[in-house]
């Protein structure tokens, strides 16, 4: 039987590259960084904050996310939200994973390409 700690590290491998499509699929609407962890966990995606916050700020150094302080509540908080650019990688990154399932169901169920 597979150990618990093999299982978990493929896991987290599998998940890694999955979390930057959830989180440019999720900031199509701005949300700031604490939202956007509860949002991806509530939807399957449990990250934890020391690894999104540097995953938000290397997709806006990539020019895949935009930012902004919102500013006008009690506590200042950076708001995020897809960029065009990031738009673009999205569609790009939904097309391959769409293949890659297409790729993983055919090797299942036996069938040849």
């Amino acid at each position: 039987m597979v150990s618990e700690d093999v299982l978990r590290t493929h896991l987290q491998e599998l998940r890694r590259g999955t979390v930057v499509v959830a989180s440019l699929v999720a900031l199509r609407h701005p949300d700031y960084g604490y939202a956007l962890l509860q949002r991806l966990a509530a939807h399957g995606f449990p990250v934890d904050a020391n690894t999104l916050y540097p995953l938000l700020r290397r997709l806006e150094e990539q020019g895949l996310l935009t930012s902004e302080w919102n500013t006008e509540e009690s506590r200042p908080r950076k708001f995020y939200r897809t960029s065009d650019e990031g738009e673009a990688v999205l569609a790009r990154l939904l097309d391959d994973l769409a293949a890659i399932q297409t790729s993983v169901t055919g090797l299942t169920e036996g069938v040849d390409r």
